[in-house]
């Protein structure tokens, strides 16, 4: 579970700019303009970011705001799910990235795969969406659902991506360490529940 104060600030954040997206009285302009730099300062205030840049990547967003959404690929061959080694971290996860404007969770799948795998795929089903604050990331400014869909090699090899350096398949007692910003072990065994349950429901957090 997340910590309080960053639930506080993303939901002071959210409140704030939904309110400057229909607002139209100068005052409560004002009044939520005020409520998102106090977002800035709890942020600033417990990690260590300066606030020029929290406004940025945290507080810098129009419109109504809704979460954000990853999804992540869940690829099997001889029992072993495919990872790839992110450059950013030198950690493995399961390829994948943020929903694309114009395409959907299966096009937006297929397409991470080939980026950061090499193998062309056909998404089969889904296996979960999860609320990234009820499980053991650690903590960001973004309120994020992850997306999980099982898919099928068709085609390709193994070859590495702009912003991946390895691809591997790893059996479940056999993980490497992984990038915990994008998966966890528990939900990577998870994913191993429908290789041995292929009936097993869709998750929902």
């Amino acid at each position: 579970m997340e910590q309080k104060w960053l639930s506080w600030a993303k939901e002071i954040q959210a409140i704030s700019q939904t309110g400057l997206a229909y607002a139209k009285d100068v005052y409560d302009i004002e009044r939520y303009q005020a409520l998102r730099e106090l977002s800035v300062d709890i942020l600033a205030n417990y990690s260590y970011e300066s606030k020029e840049k929290i406004r940025l990547a945290f507080a810098g967003e129009e419109g109504y705001c809704t979460p954000k959404v990853d999804i992540r690929g869940v690829v099997f061959r001889e029992d072993k799910i495919l990872l790839v080694r992110e450059k950013l971290d030198g950690k493995w996860a399961l390829p994948g990235g943020w929903a694309d404007i114009g395409l959907s969770p299966s096009e937006v799948v297929v397409k991470e795969i080939a980026e950061e795998a090499g193998f062309q795929t056909e998404a089969v089903r889904l296996l979960a969406v999860l609320d990234k604050k009820f499980h053991e990331h650690p903590p960001e400014p973004y309120h994020i659902y992850k997306m999980f869909i099982l898919c099928r090699i068709t085609g390709g090899e193994a070859s590495q991506g702009v912003e991946t350096s390895e691809v591997a398949f790893f059996g479940v007692d056999e993980l490497p360490e992984l990038s915990e910003e994008r998966n966890t072990k528990t939900q990577l065994q998870t994913m191993f529940e429908y290789l041995q349950n292929p009936d097993k429901a869709v998750i929902l957090d």
